[in-house]
């Protein structure tokens, strides 16, 4: 394939992460960025070596040359961002959650069926080593039938920007969801989720949203399966924690406790600590080296990154499969439809928690 998709990536803080991976990609020209701050936009793209600047979202868009955007927003911009990039014909990865509402997951579904371009949600959690260490064994049979699912975000967001202060829980759930639904190649059906504790009244005003803790129970939808999904964003003492459980009728993964910990494989009532090995031969060889390392390695990681151990090498595998997506004329995975229901998942699921715990059913997009 001699074609190069041009792009554009919007948002240079957690964005800044993906610029050299597009560049030494073979099938990609890093072509502009994107960033209201000029000071900012202009100190990475000279440190970077990306000519074509924006202070402008609508400027990139208007731009013919553009073929994709990759957008690294602020977390109420990814919808409206994604709709008029949809809109304007480009194909989109945006990074997570794809909305803040169930009424914007039904807008980008139409504009991404209107407009015939690919949208891919840029989920870390299902291209990290560990979940395709996992898919590995599900493939391979050794992990039998799946009868369980669990996945966890526990994270203290104290200091974060303003619009990140008393965020309830499980509108920023995808981490700990997409992981059991990809697994499974699932949507979820349905949801009962319950809060507990409580945090600061400060925090609380913000989104109206009490809760420290939010405990849901899926459905997946077609499948005698359920998961379980815990989060957390405040006031709950806890390291860092980003993880999924599988538990099979031949062997059963389990995350680590503490990090640095082996994770432990179950094969039948044995237990053993498990090394996982990192998954860059499936790359192109000349982005393989970026499973290991990036841009904000050393002393100024950004606080995703930092928190987050590097996204288990993820943000390599994202970029190709987004690109190879477009090449291939195929869908990504995850496509619209898989970004949105497990976007709604948590918004569904909080819903339930203000609800006392009522059945929630997610909305259908396809």
């Amino acid at each position: 394939m001699n074609k190069k998709i041009k792009v554009a990536i919007v948002g240079l803080g957690f964005g800044k992460e993906f610029i050299p991976i597009y560049q030494e990609h073979a099938q990609a020209e890093m072509y502009a960025i994107c960033q209201r701050t000029k000071s900012k936009l202009d100190e990475i793209g000279d440190e970077l070596g990306v000519a074509k600047r924006y202070t402008d979202f609508k400027d990139v868009l208007s731009d013919p040359q553009v073929d994709a955007v990759h957008i690294n927003s602020p977390i109420h911009l990814h919808a409206s961002q994604s709709i008029a990039a949809l809109d304007a014909r480009k194909h989109v990865a945006c990074t997570v959650p794809a909305a803040t509402s169930i009424e914007e997951c039904h807008r980008i579904a139409k504009a991404a069926e209107a407009s015939g371009k690919n949208y891919m949600m840029m989920e870390t959690a299902i291209y990290t080593r560990e979940f395709l260490f996992v898919r590995e064994l599900h493939l391979t049979g050794k992990i039998g039938r799946i009868q369980f699912m669990r996945g966890c975000h526990q994270q203290e967001m104290a200091g974060w920007p303003g619009y990140w202060e008393g965020l309830p829980p499980m509108h920023y759930a995808t981490h700990a969801v997409s992981p059991c639904l990809a697994l499974v190649k699932g949507e979820a059906d349905y949801v009962s989720c319950f809060g507990s504790g409580q945090i600061a009244k400060d925090l609380e005003l913000k989104y109206g949203s009490p809760f420290a803790v939010e405990s849901a129970l899926f459905k997946v939808r077609g499948e005698s399966l359920s998961f379980e999904v815990t989060r957390s964003l405040f006031e709950t003492a806890r390291q860092y924690i980003e993880s999924f459980d599988v538990y099979g009728d031949k062997a059963a993964f389990e995350w680590t406790q503490i990090e640095g910990e082996r994770p432990v494989l179950h094969v039948g009532e044995t237990p053993q600590r498990v090394e996982v090995a990192d998954y860059a031969k499936q790359l192109p060889k000349e982005i393989q080296r970026f499973t290991t390392r990036g841009v904000y390695d050393g002393q100024h990681a950004h606080p995703s990154f930092a928190q987050g151990g590097g996204h288990g090498g993820s943000h390599p595998h994202l970029v190709h499969e987004f690109l190879s997506s477009i090449l291939e004329d195929r869908p990504s995975f995850p496509d619209v439809f898989q970004s949105l229901n497990w976007t709604c998942a948590g918004i569904c699921a909080h819903t339930s928690a203000m609800r006392g715990g009522e059945l929630v059913r997610l909305p259908t997009f396809h």
